[in-house]
């Protein structure tokens, strides 16, 4: 079977492989943004944590690379119900490549094949209401603001509870 790749010609998604561990590490550890945001992400990051990351439990999590170099840009991920119906989207990128537009893509990629699946109805995602430039992505790619899910989880790496800003993406709605 060929390898799975999604790319609008500017970023391809493929599934995560062994061989990228040590680049999986580079991102994350010690990423003071990842850490942040991302606290169940272990740190110090290592090798062992990618390798479990890349067998992934229950989630279909893609490399983000750069379409011209290859290079890995960050990950993003679907995680589907029970029922194939709708699907929770996480994603993260490595420091130099923020900023840039690259999670945009990717989430407009990721949700064009996840419609495609033929059973998906709603795609949604979380981010601390603070995590402005993960909101704007979602917000670029087309995702609209519900609410906010207040008080709803403890940070221990932050020292508080965390408001979550909901988003959702419906199939007609794919830009």
């Amino acid at each position: 079977m060929a390898e799975l790749l999604l790319t609008d010609g500017v970023v391809t998604l493929r599934p995560w492989e062994r061989a990228d561990a040590a680049e999986i590490v580079e991102c994350i550890d010690g990423d003071p943004e990842i850490t942040r945001w991302l606290d169940q992400v272990p740190q110090p990051y290592r090798t062992k944590d990618a390798l479990a990351y890349i067998r992934g439990v229950g989630e279909s999590a893609f490399a983000v690379l750069d379409s011209e170099t290859g290079r890995v840009l960050g990950s993003i991920g679907v995680r589907f119900s029970d029922a194939g119906d709708v699907g929770e989207i996480g994603y993260w990128l490595r420091a130099d490549a923020r900023g840039r537009g690259a999670i945009t893509r990717a989430l407009r990629v990721v949700s064009a094949w996840a419609f495609g699946r033929g059973t998906v109805e709603r795609l949604q995602l979380r981010a601390d209401v603070e995590n402005v430039p993960s909101r704007r992505a979602a917000e670029k790619a087309g995702f609209q603001l519900e609410g906010v899910l207040r008080n709803v989880y403890w940070n221990a790496r932050l020292g508080r509870r965390q408001d979550w800003a909901l988003y959702s993406l419906l199939q007609d709605e794919l830009t």
